[in-house]
């Protein structure tokens, strides 16, 4: 199946071994279906996403929320999501 729209995102994970700590930045990316919405780890069937949303934070990048049928799930993104937010609106009106 083909995929409508993409979005980078990005999970930071904190390594601590001994007295030294390290910061591993993962590099994923999100994929908008037709019936779902994919991340690394999770599946979203479209109906199960209420909405979505985009918070800027700091000085570059923010915050993309899904909001779900089983809460907020939030992943971190370096790029405006819009594109990403627009093709999924498009898709819900459409159904």
């Amino acid at each position: 199946m083909t995929w409508l729209a993409a979005q980078p995102y990005y999970k930071v994970q904190r390594e601590v071994s001994g007295l030294k700590q390290k910061t591993v930045v993962h590099d994923r990316t999100m994929y908008l279906y037709p019936d779902k919405i994919a991340t690394e780890r999770r599946q979203f069937p479209i109906g199960d996403v209420f909405d979505m949303s985009y918070r800027k934070m700091g000085g570059e990048g923010g915050m993309l929320y899904f909001h779900t049928k089983q809460g907020v799930y939030s992943y971190m993104v370096k790029d405006d999501p819009r594109n990403f937010i627009g093709a999924f609106k498009e898709l819900v009106a459409g159904k």
